[in-house]
């Protein structure tokens, strides 16, 4: 089922995710474009709340290579506060039948931690996979909910709330204290019947930067929960904190996180920034079939 290089840190592994009924291989990492759907996202360039923009930057995207767009109505920024399930639904709604009008065939995956709101888009607009930043913890249905629909499934690792997650982060040790985490809430999933399942280990979800860049470094050792691995990190405050920078100046150094999480497991790479993440895979797919190949 999962096939891994031996020689060093990764690489490639036989994963796949079934999408409608057909088969997205990630032995070859994808991309995955970010369609905020709100007003305070914490980088403004990805606030799309028009349907005319999101359809606009959903065109740009999959023209880029995108493999997903990840559509989302709250806010997850740090200190952000809720919003009611039927505000998130009134968001949701305009931006999805536009982008299932115009981009029937593309694979949407649904950014909410409600199972109502996952179940009811998923019979409206036929969303293919649910991305919970709270990995069921957020909403007890959620879990029974994904068993029902059958679609792929991120789970995050999230410490606290977004309003409060980042006051006091605190680990035993980050990157054990997560493995645990994933493995009981795999053991639950898969009990559900639930076979497409994504880690997410949630930088900047009640870390702190020392904390996002141990997970960076060691996010090789997820491999051991045997499923496929999505890195969230485009600019992020990880990032701005070390370079000095805000989250508009912030690509470059997104670019080379990005190459360290491909070298250390990633399958997904969530992104604001389609065509240069695009481009780090491309350079680093190219890097390991030039060294498994021997000279």
């Amino acid at each position: 089922m999962k096939n891994f290089s031996t020689n060093g840190p990764l690489f490639s592994s036989n994963f796949s995710l079934n999408i409608r009924g057909r088969i997205l291989d990630l032995s070859i990492p994808r991309v995955m474009g970010i369609i905020n759907v709100t007003p305070d996202s914490f980088y403004g360039g990805s606030r799309l709340s028009d349907p005319a923009n999101a359809i606009q930057a959903a065109g740009e995207m999959l023209a880029q290579g995108a493999d997903i767009l990840d559509v989302g109505a709250v806010s997850s920024r740090p200190g952000a506060q809720d919003v009611s399930e039927a505000e998130e639904k009134n968001r949701l709604i305009p931006v999805l039948e536009a982008l299932r009008n115009e981009f029937p065939e593309c694979a949407i995956s649904l950014d909410t931690w409600r199972s109502k709101i996952a179940r009811e888009m998923h019979h409206r607009f036929e969303i293919d996979m649910v991305n919970d930043i709270s990995a069921g913890t957020m909403d007890k249905g959620m879990f029974t909910t994904m068993a029902e629909l059958g679609i792929p499934f991120v789970i995050m690792h999230m410490q606290g709330s977004p309003a409060d997650m980042q006051e006091h982060p605190t680990y035993h040790h980050v990157v054990d204290d997560l493995l645990q985490y994933f493995a009981e809430r795999v053991f639950r999933l898969r009990k559900l019947g639930i076979n497409d399942i994504i880690i997410d280990p949630g930088f900047g979800f009640g870390k702190t930067v020392e904390h996002n860049y141990m997970l960076l470094a060691r996010l090789s050792a997820f491999r051991m929960l045997e499923l496929p691995l999505m890195v969230g990190i485009s600019r992020k405050s990880m990032i701005c904190k070390l370079l000095g920078t805000d989250p508009a100046h912030a690509l470059n150094g997104t670019t080379a996180a990005h190459m360290a999480a491909l070298f250390n497991g990633a399958s997904l790479l969530r992104v604001h920034d389609v065509q240069p993440a695009v481009e780090t895979v491309k350079i680093f797919h190219q890097i390991v079939k030039s060294g498994c190949k021997g000279v």
